[in-house]
């Protein structure tokens, strides 16, 4: 399983991932595909995306059962501790 947030990028990003994803929210992706289009999907996402962000979430064989990639300035922030990938708010001021 796979979600991808983008946050901030042109529509025609937004397009291409629905070749391979469904969209149920603006700029939330979510699917089922394999590493390798995964990998390359992600790859093309950081290329394209410009002053946006992005935010990928995915199954992985690790204690949470899960992986994060991100890229730019995403509204949060994923902290590792000890292990644990926990959502981190930063502050702004």
């Amino acid at each position: 399983m796979v979600v991808l947030i983008v946050e901030r990028v042109t529509a025609s990003v937004r397009g291409e991932l629905t070749r391979w994803l469904i969209q149920p929210k603006t700029g939330v992706f979510v699917g089922r595909i394999s590493a390798r289009v995964r990998d390359r999907m992600w790859q093309r996402v950081v290329r394209q995306k410009r002053s946006g962000a992005a935010l990928m979430v995915y199954s992985s064989d690790t204690e949470q059962g899960f992986s994060v990639r991100a890229s730019g300035d995403t509204s949060k922030t994923m902290a590792d501790f000890e292990g644990l990938i926990l959502p981190k708010t930063p502050n702004r001021t």
